[in-house]
This record gives structure tokens, sequence and C-alpha cells, in this order.
């Protein structure tokens, strides 16, 4: 099942599960280098959006009585 399911774009791993610690370890080295390799990064907001979210933080900023941010 696991030869005719995986792909390179979608691989499945077999993690050793027989210790706890070292099977969180595995999982967790496996996601790092996923996530190495694809470089996720924040879309860039749109300079409009960018200057109403920044409105309505001053907006909720004043409701709350906190100094407002630029």
């Amino acid at each position: 099942m696991l030869s005719q399911t995986s792909t390179q774009w979608a691989p499945w791993y077999v993690v050793p599960a027989d210790r706890k610690w070292f099977s969180r370890l595995a999982t967790a080295a496996v996601l790092v280098m996923a996530l190495r390799e694809i470089n996720p990064r924040y879309p860039a907001a749109d300079p409009e959006e960018r200057d109403q979210m920044a409105h309505v933080r001053a907006e909720l900023a004043a409701e709350l009585g906190l100094p407002g941010r630029s």
C-alpha cells in the first residue's frame, strides 16, 4: 500500500513507535525537513488592505484606551 500511494509530491514516512520520545523526534525531523524544503512565506498584503488593517487596528486600540500604533 505504501509503495503504491507514496509519491515524490506526497511521500509516506514510516516512524518506529516503540519509543514515544523517538517517534516524536523522528516526526519533528520530517516536518522540519519538509518546511525547509518548501520555504513557506506569508503572502504580501495589498497596500490598500494593509492601510485598512492599520485603520481598524487604530480604531480598536482607541476603543480599548490603548496607545495607537503606526
